[in-house]
């Protein structure tokens, strides 16, 4: 028996199994809106076998967005967009999830294929916003310091960005406080350099990010999860570690966040972790143990065995695949093989099982 084909319950939805796509930003946007590619990318994997379908980090204003070709659920256009992959990802027999975004300082770039550069106000970018005028690497632009009028302002984005998801069809939200963006500079003292009530002690460091997960929390139908993904370490000595991460996990569940999905860096060029197989686990199995949260373990997970591993050894409740969904939409399927665990397929696709 598979632990990794096993279903996992959270609140009172079954996700049919451990294996997770984890969000990926496309850049194949225009305003905003999910095109033709996404339906297919994201509902590709649904009929590859996959528990739970992400979209990218999806940003909740535009100018929250990593760059101009990036997803967005800032209106009611957006929402009833998105409705359609929702409920092709569920007719699959997969959870639709959607993870939303505010890219702070790191937005306003160019696509990843075109170099990843700042853009200015001549070339589809705009003014960016962080908690303090720090840029995020040399040669990008100084962000704005958010005034606390811009943070209520940014607060409403991602209730209504939740309230839109409701609409969409989505059954998972995950609020991105990871990998440098908005949430993740107001928690590492890093880029968080303000002395007011939201920067300064890890409390005040917190305090908005906390905000945030509570009124989408507050939004989110109860009988649905929410998830929280965080960067465990900035891998950068004096910034964000998993100590205050553990302080921080221990806010979330309190506030009635489901799941923890541990990632890492992100804030700053420098940071350097020690990439390889399953380098960020030991993340969710800390937090997952002494806080006693489920966890999502993600991070060059790419063989059924470490999968399996990671469940039925309780070092995570989900492994979220990334770059190995890209590589092969089907691994789940596969995966079963490998394991032993006889899932269904697709009925239009039996004859090859």
């Amino acid at each position: 028996m598979s632990s990794l084909f096993t279903p996992l319950s959270l609140r009172e939805l079954i996700i049919r199994n451990r294996i997770f796509v984890s969000p990926m930003c496309q850049y194949s946007s225009k305003e905003g809106m999910p095109s033709d590619w996404h339906m297919v990318h994201l509902g590709s994997r649904a009929v590859g076998g996959a528990g739970l379908v992400m979209v990218e980090a999806t940003a909740v204003a535009p100018q929250g967005r990593i760059s101009p070709d990036d997803s967005g659920i800032w209106s009611s256009e957006h929402a009833k967009a998105f409705a359609p992959i929702a409920k092709f990802i569920q007719e699959r027999g997969a959870v639709p999830a959607i993870q939303l975004a505010h890219a702070g300082r790191k937005a306003s770039t160019d696509l990843p294929w075109k170099g990843s550069g700042p853009l200015d106000a001549k070339n589809r970018g705009w003014q960016t916003i962080a908690p303090s005028a720090l840029p995020f690497a040399a040669g990008h632009p100084v962000p704005r310091e958010a005034t606390t009028q811009d943070l209520e302002i940014v607060l409403g984005h991602f209730a209504s960005a939740a309230r839109r998801s409701i609409e969409a069809g989505f059954q998972v939200v995950e609020i991105h406080m990871a990998h440098g963006y908005l949430l993740h500079e107001f928690l590492s003292p890093l880029s968080n350099r303000r002395t007011d009530d939201f920067g300064g002690s890890l409390e005040n460091r917190c305090r908005f990010p906390l905000r945030v997960a509570r009124a989408v929390r507050d939004i989110w139908p109860e009988h649905l999860p929410v998830f929280v993904r965080v960067s465990a370490s900035d891998w950068i000595e004096g910034g964000w570690d998993m100590e205050q991460t553990m302080d921080l996990a221990r806010g979330l569940k309190g506030i009635g966040i489901d799941l923890i999905d541990c990632s890492s860096g992100g804030l700053l060029p420098e940071g350097a972790p020690p990439f390889g197989p399953g380098f960020q686990t030991p993340f969710a199995t800390a937090i997952r143990r002494e806080l006693n949260i489920p966890t999502g373990a993600v991070g060059f997970i790419t063989d059924p065995v470490q999968a399996e591993q990671i469940v039925a050894t309780g070092l995570a409740d989900a492994v979220l695949l990334a770059r190995e969904m890209l590589r092969d939409p089907y691994w789940p399927l596969h995966a079963a093989k490998a394991l032993g665990a006889d899932i269904s397929w697709p009925v239009q696709y039996e004859r090859a099982k």
